[in-house]
């Protein structure tokens, strides 16, 4: 299908469009960094690559390949592995070439004398692994629902929902608020714009693995029901 090829691109160009938006409009708060508003663009690349990993099993149901794929592969765990490592090894590529290419783009545009640089290295490469956790979520989502539009639309609320649905839970929501991809890409760069039910809770390092958690639980969760269903 042309949008497992669209997708990836356009989810690549997000984050870097956005960057220029912020070097030419000057927007970005006085107080924030080249990296923060270079990557204010990450958090719908991520929704977006999400979405992808999601077409890539909906697809498979929606055109009805679905059972000539587990005809030749009986063990469904490898099926659906074979689609997280897809999805995973394509999203870590979209997502350090986009921030990469994001801070790059930054850095040129925006006034080093009136912004910092602030901590690229290492927090690019775990803006960049939000891609892949991302990814890697939409392929467990879309085995739980199966439906492309329902699969595809948890995925892009995925990255505002943490943020809804946290406050709202008292001290426990903490955990959802700042494990959210947009906390985690917030967090990591150190940005003005981080939500404040998030700021200074898990880190940006913690806010990640957090998410990564919530990944795992998702992937164990779609490979028992992928497992105990027919199709």
């Amino acid at each position: 299908m042309r949008s497992l090829v669209a997708l990836p691109v356009v989810a690549f160009c997000v984050a870097p469009a956005v960057a220029v938006l912020v070097g030419l409009t000057e927007s970005l708060p006085p107080d924030d960094t080249v990296l923060g508003g270079a990557s204010t663009g990450a958090v719908l690349g991520v929704a977006l690559i999400g979405a992808w990993g999601a077409l890539l099993v909906t697809t498979e149901y929606s055109a009805g390949t679905m059972r000539a794929v587990l005809a030749a592969t009986p063990r469904r765990f490898v099926v659906l592995g074979a689609k997280a490592a897809v999805a995973a090894s394509v999203a870590t590529i979209v997502g350090c070439a986009a921030t990469g290419a994001a801070v790059l783009l930054g850095r040129a545009l925006l006034d080093s004398t009136r912004y910092p640089t602030g901590a690229v290295f290492p927090a690019l490469f775990g803006i960049a692994f939000c891609y892949t956790a991302l990814a890697c979520l939409g392929v467990a989502v879309a085995a739980l629902v199966r439906g492309s539009a329902a699969a595809v639309a948890i995925m892009l609320a995925v990255p505002i929902l943490p943020d809804l649905i946290g406050p709202l839970l008292g001290e426990s929501g903490r955990w959802i608020s700042g494990s959210g991809p947009a906390a985690v890409v917030a967090e990591l760069a150190s940005g003005s714009d981080a939500p404040a039910v998030a700021a200074g809770w898990l880190g940006g390092w913690g806010a990640l693995v957090a998410l990564c958690g919530f990944v795992v639980i998702g992937l164990v969760g779609a490979v028992r029901l992928f497992e105990a269903t027919d199709v």
